[in-house]
């Protein structure tokens, strides 16, 4: 996948959008006398470009068990790791399959560092996803480490039976870490507020006047989200998801609740609840400390250049030929 990227116009035209509500005013805290960012019709000022990758894992490793954070001689580690594990001096580490699903060096990956913690995920308390429920053992249990069957093969016939991500129309929801360009841009108007994602270019605009959700026939991408505001909390409710969108295995009842909140002049902190009974047996919860990024956001110029999908089918219209009859595999 090509990371060939040009200067957008989104976040110009985003900008002019949202003009009336663009101007921001500093307050100070009644309470704290610390500093407080506000916008100029006295909400909490959210606005800014954020970075939401990080090298700390969604779930808690095993060997990390009932452990909350990581030593320091870990956080070094942790963070040597991601930072250099795609280097050429330490190719040969690498087994071929391996090689070729990182399909870039070091310098095209920006997974962000340890934040200290052993998991993302805040609740349950172990810092693991909760069991599947019935349901969600029936659909992904065979898929699962151990599970058995494997589940469906990915087939190469066309882009269509590639996902979303590798066809350059969506990386889902939430986003929680990442491989590169892991930037998103929050604007805010007292009516709304838009996200710009980076990747893969997509922006979410949230109604925050109290617009019931749309019809539950009406599925889309990233799904359908309304805003409001609890105390200097942003808490943003997204449903309406399309069964072509899951996340970790979720179905379209998929339902999220993030929280955005500002912690400093540099930090957004992002907390987000998914809930999907028919893939979990509870809600679960994952928090992470969002960097400012200094400059302007680019467009993701994802299609330009995109070899990675014309690749796949090549590759796959190459193995079709090297098999013997009756030996092709790809085909439900």
């Amino acid at each position: 996948m090509s990371r060939r990227r040009c200067t957008a116009p989104v976040a110009v035209f985003l900008s002019a959008l949202l003009a009336p509500g663009l101007s921001v005013a500093q307050q100070s805290s009644a309470d704290s006398g610390a500093p407080s960012l506000r916008t100029a019709w006295g909400d909490p000022d959210l606005q800014g470009v954020w970075n939401h990758g990080t090298a700390t894992p969604l779930q808690r490793p095993e060997e990390y068990a009932g452990r909350e954070f990581l030593t320091e001689e870990e956080i070094a580690q942790a963070n040597l790791e991601a930072t250099t594990f795609a280097e050429s001096s330490r190719r040969s580490e690498l087994t071929p399959e391996r090689d070729v699903a990182l399909a870039y060096d070091q310098v095209w990956w920006d997974r962000g560092l340890s934040d200290g913690r052993t998991a993302l995920i805040v609740d349950p308390a172990d810092g693991r996803l909760p069991p599947l429920s019935q349901e969600g053992e029936a659909r992904l249990g065979s898929r699962q480490p151990g599970g058995g069957g494997g589940g469906r093969a990915r087939t190469s016939n066309g882009p269509e039976d590639r996902n979303l991500w590798e066809r350059c129309i969506t990386r889902v929801l939430p986003r929680l870490g990442g491989v590169y360009n892991n930037n998103f841009q929050l604007f805010q108007t007292p009516t709304h507020v838009a996200i710009l994602h980076e990747m893969v270019h997509e922006t979410r605009v949230i109604p925050l006047d109290g617009t019931p959700h749309l019809d539950p026939g009406i599925r889309q991408w990233l799904g359908d989200s309304r805003g409001r505001w609890e105390g200097d909390t942003l808490v943003v409710e997204t449903m309406n998801f399309t069964d072509r969108t899951p996340y970790r295995g979720s179905t379209s009842n998929l339902r999220l609740v993030e929280r955005f909140s500002r912690l400093d002049s540099g930090t957004l902190r992002y907390e987000v609840t998914v809930e999907d009974p028919a893939t979990w047996t509870r809600p679960w919860t994952a928090a992470l400390d969002m960097p400012m990024t200094e400059g302007v956001m680019y467009e993701y110029a994802c299609h330009e250049g995109n070899y990675g999908m014309v690749n796949l089918l090549r590759g796959a219209r190459v193995e079709e030929g090297s098999m013997p009859p009756g030996a092709e595999t790809g085909n439900p």
